[in-house]
């Protein structure tokens, strides 16, 4: 039987590509099996959390410091000398991020401007360490022909990468500390997941989470039938259609229920899914003051479909307490969309063993 860090190289040699084929060959399983047959969707959205630390401003400049130091250090090794040694500021550095932290725990005028301060001394050791490792990129490219470039180039393009991400951190957080624009556009949450968003879904307990978006729609039995890692957030209603459109291709015809919450609500869509030939389409239309909306909304089906709907927040549940999609372990975006289908998989793979287990 393969070990564990067996298990992850093969998970990590497949692509998202082949993983959404193996999903599907899942469903067309459970369709032979008759687990499920698509009489039914019901589409929520969620949000899988990157694997990353709160993300502060100090923080990020920490980092940044850390990566260009620990990676400098070592093309410095295969440059050689004859540029100014990268200097290890790391240790002032979290001296600052430190204080920062405490006087961030008082709210008043003069632990602002104190806060303000050592945020410009931060982002002042950033700047040197930038411009101590660009010398280092410099004197690299001129002894390009003396060194061993296998090795080299690897090296130079990851401290290209950080020097960038570093002068992409301090000017936000010029923007956000000093500028006190808070709204800064494109900000960078982590350097090392940089697809990262911060995303509000109105939950008391969590009310800002850092991942991505993800789509997971189901047929019956509990069958997840589609997911989506949205590159960039958009609004639930953009993706009813859409998900009725994967649905017709999988079973090859359109659903008869169709279930979602208010988000997905928007006119346009239940004309449009109407006219797909879905029969039913239980969707809240919270803003409507019609008294013939309400009364349909208030009736047998449309509850009966609504309490339906509300089981796919128990799956998403499932899926983030047995199947870890609470958090991604794999790093990037691909990683990302890894992670979510063989969550996916897992589950639709248990829910059929178990529907079959039962005839």
């Amino acid at each position: 039987m393969p070990d564990a860090k067996a298990l992850i190289r093969l998970s990590n040699a497949l692509g998202p590509e082949i993983l959404r084929q193996l999903h599907e060959r899942v469903i067309g399983i459970g369709k032979e099996e008759k687990v499920v047959r698509g009489r039914k969707l019901r589409v929520d959205t969620t949000v899988v959390e990157s694997n990353i630390r709160y993300p502060t401003d100090s923080r990020l400049l920490g980092d940044c410091i850390r990566v260009i130091i620990r990676v400098g250090k070592k093309l410095e090794e295969k440059v050689g000398a004859g540029v100014k040694k990268l200097r290890d500021r790391m240790r002032g550095a979290s001296r600052r991020i430190l204080e920062i932290a405490l006087s961030s725990r008082v709210h008043t005028d003069a632990s602002e401007r104190r806060r303000r301060r050592l945020y410009q001394r931060l982002m002042a050791t950033t700047r040197q360490v930038v411009r101590d490792a660009s010398k280092i990129v410099a004197r690299a490219a001129r002894k390009a022909r003396t060194m061993d470039m296998d090795v080299v180039s690897p090296l130079v393009s990851k401290l290209k990468e950080a020097i960038r991400m570093a002068e992409r951190v301090v000017e936000q957080t010029r923007a956000r500390v000093i500028g006190g624009d808070v709204h800064f556009e494109n900000k960078i949450l982590s350097i090392f997941e940089t697809h990262t968003e911060a995303i509000r879904k109105g939950k008391a307990s969590k009310p800002t989470e850092f991942g991505k978006m993800v789509k997971i729609q189901e047929a019956e039995n509990q069958i997840v039938t589609d997911y989506l890692v949205e590159p960039t957030r958009r609004p639930d209603s953009d993706l009813l259609i859409p998900s009725i459109e994967i649905h017709e291709r999988l079973f090859a015809r359109p659903p008869t229920l169709v279930a979602a919450d208010a988000a997905f609500y928007n006119a346009d869509n239940v004309m449009r899914a109407s006219e797909r030939g879905v029969k039913q389409v239980a969707i809240p239309n919270k803003r409507s003051r019609s008294e013939e909306v309400r009364r349909r909304q208030r009736s047998r089906t449309f509850r009966r479909a609504q309490a339906w709907r509300t089981g796919c927040e128990g799956r998403i549940s499932s899926l983030k307490r047995c199947n870890g999609l609470d958090r991604c372990r794999y790093r990037g975006e691909q990683g990302m969309e890894r992670w979510v289908a063989l969550g996916v998989i897992a589950n639709n793979v248990v829910r059929i063993a178990r529907q079959t287990k039962r005839r």
